[in-house]
């Protein structure tokens, strides 16, 4: 069911407008890499291979263009974009040429990343009630919009995974949150949902890429719904949740039964590292295996992360599917595949802004179903087959261009 502002969208700035892409972790991989290709595809430098939108019906819906994105961001790292570019390009990633031809592009988003909220400040910084943090960075986000004369900002955390929060109060009630917040001693949300805040402050629509817990509190997903203000997430399904969606329904579709699906992850860079940690590690082994449980009907499906520090941002995906055929007879799969992480996520995060730009125009409000295309554990749905998803992102972008006035093509 989707959320519509009060106020229609007929006042709304246009979806093709100047857009503005605020990356939190802008100076990561991930946003470092979607910051340089969006630079080397504005500049016919590069084509937009792996960017959804660049097909139909997306192409003829009104999209702000990929010259019409600025960035910025938030971060709590003081190594440059550029910098972290030179890594990549070092690791073998990126083409040196590119990062030639894309130099300023990088230091222009740089010079907008301000910094990022954290719950463990460095020894001897003034602590800021979370309500204080959340401010801040909303001000950020207007004023990076102001200055540039944007229509709308769109906020994408990328931000490396945080463990699952501690049980604590049920912070339904506004003012309750609200008290809570502004207590400097007190640290409530985690800091993905602060910045999940922020962007509703900022009137910002909102995609959260990684599985962190950001908007699962009830009431800033009813803030984001009263507001008119478009989210989506969570967790970038990018490569080897990607395929798990596409088999999965392929073996229910022909009345195999899955009996065990076991798989593993191998990377370094800093994703090895955080993951490394068993308790940051649980809430991306949930996302990763809510939605293949939900298709398979099945709960084994025992899945590991393991941090091989060599790989850098190269991912080593494995999967091993035993499957009970007809008359008891047994059949197995195996996958592997490897393949830059950030390379998977950078076109993703390119077509979320783009998405959620055209979202906003049209009024809606609240979680985008339709998007769970992108993500691992949807917010707003409980489809997980890819197939199915892209059907329905396909009619989404319909009526939502058909809301702003400017219908795309019809389905062949």
């Amino acid at each position: 069911m989707h959320h519509f502002a009060s106020d229609g969208s007929s006042d709304r700035p246009a979806p093709d407008a100047r857009t503005g892409l605020w990356l939190v972790g802008a100076r990561g991989s991930v946003a470092t890499t979607a910051t340089l290709g969006l630079a080397a595809i504005a500049d016919g430098r590069a084509a937009p291979t792996g960017c959804v939108t660049v097909s139909e019906p997306f192409a003829s819906a009104p999209l702000p263009a990929f010259g019409d994105l600025v960035v910025g961001g938030h971060d709590i790292s003081d190594v440059s974009m550029v910098k972290h570019a030179e890594q990549l390009v070092e690791a073998g990633m990126i083409a040196p040429r590119l990062l030639t031809a894309a130099h300023a592009a990088l230091e222009r988003a740089d010079a907008e990343v301000r910094p990022g909220y954290t719950a463990h400040p460095a020894e001897g910084s003034p602590r800021e009630s979370q309500q204080a943090a959340a401010e801040r960075l909303a001000a950020d986000i207007v004023d990076f919009r102001e200055r540039h004369g944007l229509a709308r900002v769109v906020v994408v955390d990328l931000v490396s995974t945080e463990p699952l929060p501690e049980p604590g109060p049920e912070l339904s009630d506004r003012e309750l949150l609200r008290a809570a917040l502004a207590d400097p001693e007190r640290a409530v949300l985690p800091p993905s949902s602060v910045t999940a805040y922020a962007a509703l402050l900022a009137g910002a629509p909102f995609a959260e890429f990684t599985p962190s817990a950001s908007m699962h509190l009830p009431v800033l997903l009813e803030i984001a719904a009263e507001r008119g203000v478009p989210v989506a997430g969570q967790d970038g399904k990018t490569g080897q949740t990607w395929l798990r969606t596409i088999l999965a329904p392929a073996f229910a579709a022909r009345g195999l039964r899955v009996l065990s699906w076991a798989g593993a992850n191998l990377l370094g860079g800093g994703d090895g590292a955080t993951l490394a940690d068993p308790e940051a590690v649980q809430s991306k082994l949930a996302s990763k295996s809510r939605g293949l449980q939900d298709l398979t009907g099945s709960q084994v499906t025992p899945l590991h992360i393991d941090n091989v520090p060599d790989l850098g941002d190269i991912k080593v995906a494995w999967d091993h599917v035993h499957v009970e055929g007809f008359l008891g007879s047994r059949l197995t799969l195996q996958t592997t595949w490897s393949a830059y992480d950030s390379m998977l996520a950078a076109p993703l995060v390119l077509d979320l802004a783009r998405l959620l730009a055209l979202a906003d125009a049209a009024g809606y409000g609240g979680p985008v179903p339709e998007l769970g295309f992108f993500f691992k554990d949807p917010w707003g749905s409980d489809v997980h087959d890819f197939a199915a998803q892209t059907v329905a992102l396909a009619d989404w972008v319909r009526e939502a261009a058909a809301r702003v006035g400017a219908a795309p093509a019809d389905r062949p």
